[in-house]
């Protein structure tokens, strides 16, 4: 397989590249970039082929949004396809902390949550003057789940439902934008709002990777029925997929788990004695699903985001598959590369 690996959305007819860039590390996600820096970033991925690029308001106060839409600039915008995010409104705040969780050096600027129609009218329009566009490929209602919510997900939940996903049906039907849908963590919550609504397109982080299923249960069935295309995000696990069981690996942004050391320990072991890489495996899995259309991932650095690109072309033996099949460590329905 190629970074440059094309799939055609059949519902928007956008062209994704099999790797999509991940904007949250320039959003200065646990660290620091300069400007050149993000800018170099973004034109490695360029030259490798990477065609599909994906930020939100929310990584960086509007940061990476800033930095991504800048850094491509200078490219064909005809020749690229462009999401962001929808769910927070930022509003300029001198006294504004400079940090917010594992974002550093942010900008000034207040992020509140706001799934109202007006609100995410607003948001669009702030995206787009940082980004420097007059449109977007994909817009996504962001993180309207618990993870981000905690007891007050259902209200959020139902705004999202009733009042943002109208608003990006608005902008759709005035070309704003081609594809719609939802990012967000949990599986639940995803499967629900696909059912609820006439997505087109969604962001689904951390859920489908070879440590975690459930979604193969209802979800990616349904959007394979329906035509709505999957991106997926998070498919190291947040790190311990992408490091193997070591010291300090971490699982959805936290330490992993003894159970989840076991498991991925377990998996090394079988991509170990086929001689191939235990993420080059995990990377090449989560694209397999026929309803997934890229795998985006964030780098932290040039030296992590070429590494990346050659974990995806290497070439994986069919051995590895049918033993980790074997060992009941993937499922039975889980697609698969083929030959």
């Amino acid at each position: 397989m190629k970074v440059s690996q094309e799939t055609i959305h059949e519902r928007s007819k956008l062209a994704f590249t099999a790797i999509g860039y991940g904007g949250a590390p320039i959003g200065n996600f646990n660290g620091t970039f300069t400007e050149s820096a993000a800018a170099d970033m973004v034109a490695q991925s360029w030259d490798q082929g990477v065609r599909y690029f994906d930020t939100a308001p929310g990584y960086g106060n509007g940061l990476s949004e800033y930095r991504l839409g800048h850094a491509l600039r200078t490219y064909d915008r005809s020749q690229l396809v462009l999401s962001t995010k929808v769910g927070r409104v930022l509003t300029p705040s001198l006294n504004a902390p400079n940090q917010d969780g594992q974002y550093q050096n942010i900008p000034p600027l207040v992020a509140s949550f706001d799934y109202s129609y007006d609100g995410v009218m607003r948001a669009v329009e702030q995206s787009m003057q940082r980004m420097l566009t007059d449109r977007f490929d994909a817009l996504f209602v962001h993180d309207c789940d618990r993870f981000t919510h905690g007891s007050g997900q259902p209200e959020y939940f139902r705004q999202a439902i009733v009042s943002a996903f109208p608003a990006l049906e608005a902008l759709r039907e005035q070309g704003v934008v081609k594809a719609i849908g939802f990012g967000v963590n949990e599986t639940d919550v995803m499967t629900e709002a696909v059912k609820t609504t006439d997505s087109d397109l969604c962001l689904l982080a951390g859920r489908y990777t070879l440590l975690e299923q459930e979604p193969l249960d209802e979800l990616l069935p349904i959007c394979a029925e329906r035509g709505i295309g999957i991106v997926l995000g998070g498919v190291y696990n947040s790190g311990v997929l992408a490091t193997g069981p070591v010291v300090g690996a971490r699982f959805n942004y936290g330490p992993a788990p003894k159970d989840v050391l076991a498991k991925a320990g377990r998996i090394e072991e079988i991509c170990g004695r086929h001689g191939v890489a235990l993420p080059a495996v995990a990377l090449q899995f989560a694209y397999a699903h026929p309803a997934v259309v890229s795998v985006c991932i964030g780098a932290r650095n040039a030296v992590q985001q070429r590494r990346n690109a050659e974990l995806f072309e290497t070439p994986v033996p069919q051995e590895v598959w049918d033993d980790l099949r074997t060992a009941g460590l993937i499922r039975e329905d889980a697609p698969t590369p083929a030959a």
